[in-house]
Formats: C-alpha cells, structure tokens, sequence
C-alpha cells in the first residue's frame, strides 16, 4: 500500500465515480460525522456518480437510497441493491421470488443449526431486517473469540453457505456473490456502465474483509488508516491508504481527490 499522498492526478481525474463501504470506512464506530456525511455532500456536488457498497441489511440501503446522495445503495455483500425511483425506491434482486423463497427457508435452518451449536454466537441486532443473508455479532456490540468465528464459519461451508468477515460482522449466505460482482453488476443496471471499463471508472474505498474483492478487483483502491489491521488477511490489498481511520479518513480521501480532479498541473 502507498500513502493516500502517491495517488497520481491523473488516476483521479480518470473517474467517474466513487464506491465505499459504510462500516468503519463512512462510519466511525457505527455512528455518521460530520466531516464524513460533508464529504459525501461533496463528492456528489462535483459530479462524481456514488455508490455504498455495505454488508448491510437491504432496511438499510432503502433509508440510504431515500436520503444520502447517492445513486443506488448496494446490500447485503453484493446480493442485492436499492436505487431511488421518483419519490420513492425500487429493489434490485437478480434471484427470481422461488429461488429466494428456497435460499430463505434454508437460511432459517443455518441460523438454528448455529444456535444449537454455537450459542454463545449472537445474531446481529440487524438480522431481522435482511433479505439474502444473516449475520452473527463478532464486533460491533459483543466481542466474539477467534476460534468461535472459525467454528462458526465451518458450520456455514458444511451448509453449503458462503461467508464474509467484516469489522462487525460473520454473514451467512447462499447468494454466489461479493461486493465486487454486486457492485459491477448494478453499475451496468443501475447506470449502463460496462463492466469492463467500471473496474477503472470507479474507485473504491473500504476498510476490511468483505471489501477484499473489491480491493482486488477495482483500478483505483483506498483503504481508511484502519484497514491496516486486515491487510495481512487479503490476497490483494487496497492500493493506496489514508492516514486517518474510519470517518475521517473517508472525509481525507474525498478532499484529495477533488483536490486532484481541480488542481491541473502545469
């Protein structure tokens, strides 16, 4: 990872827009500052196309898509996004109503088969409003052991789930997807944006985890100062890192690149 400080004028200049992640990347120990939503309200009023890129549970990516400016809201690691649609929201889902009614009911035998087995394992206290996943508390308010979260990611794979890690959160899901094919893939529904040329029209900024195949995946990749606890865990890290954590440093990587799509050099 190089500072924030190498990214090259013309790489910012080259995009078209701006892709993040919400937990511990936008907000600081889950609460929004002010710098950081300021910093939202700019990059937009520059021009550049925004997306939230979260783990987070398709309740949320409704509110975020009604009141942040923001072109659509992808949820729940890639499976499913929330864009606006006149005075209100539509939702994204590329599954067809009977194969999300059977990845559902098989998500409610996982989450009570980890209840018999794992019950020191608590579910997240957002778990009840998602639609393709669920999720078990490992950070955010209760502090789960290392060995607990292994065991319960084997649970997962035996079920034949996939499984992200984020900073706060275990999921649980049988979507075949991530944050980078998610976000992709609403690029081309949401805005018409070739696949191909999305991975160098948009930067990402993340913070842990679940954002690696976005690290991997994108041309331009900023990590907030906190990703440094996870890098040794990503195949790929984020290409460039900000010196401030969490809110703040989303706020630093939004003032440089505007500073760099502003400033010509001569």
């Amino acid at each position: 990872m190089r500072p924030l400080a190498h990214l090259p004028a013309s790489r910012a200049r080259a995009l078209r827009g701006l892709l993040f992640d919400l937990d511990d990347t936008v907000l600081s120990h889950g609460h929004l500052g002010l710098r950081a939503y300021a910093a939202i309200c700019r990059a937009a009023e520059s021009g550049l196309v925004l997306g939230v890129v979260t783990g987070r549970p398709c309740a949320w990516g409704e509110v975020l898509a009604r009141q942040w400016p923001v072109r659509f809201v992808v949820v729940e690691n890639g499976a499913l996004a929330i864009v606006r649609a006149g005075a209100g929201v539509s939702l994204l889902d590329p599954c067809d109503a009977a194969e999300r009614a059977r990845r559902v009911t098989a998500l409610y035998g996982l989450t009570r088969e980890m209840a018999d087995k794992l019950p020191e394992l608590v579910p997240a206290d957002d778990a009840w409003c998602r639609r393709t996943d669920t999720t078990w508390d490992i950070g955010e308010r209760m502090r789960a052991a290392p060995e607990t979260v292994m065991a319960a990611t084997e649970i997962i794979r035996a079920a034949g789930a996939q499984s992200f890690a984020s900073s706060v959160h275990l999921h649980a899901s049988f979507d075949r997807t991530d944050k980078a094919q998610g976000a992709v893939h609403f690029l081309r529904h949401v805005i018409g944006e070739d696949e191909s040329r999305a991975l160098h029209a948009f930067a990402f900024v993340g913070d842990s985890g679940n954002d690696a195949p976005c690290f991997s995946a994108f041309h331009t990749t900023i990590g907030v100062a906190n990703v440094d606890r996870y890098v040794s865990r990503m195949a790929v890290p984020p290409r460039f890192i900000a010196s401030a954590e969490m809110g703040e440093g989303f706020a630093e990587i939004v003032d440089k690149l505007l500073d760099l799509r502003t400033t010509w050099e001569s």
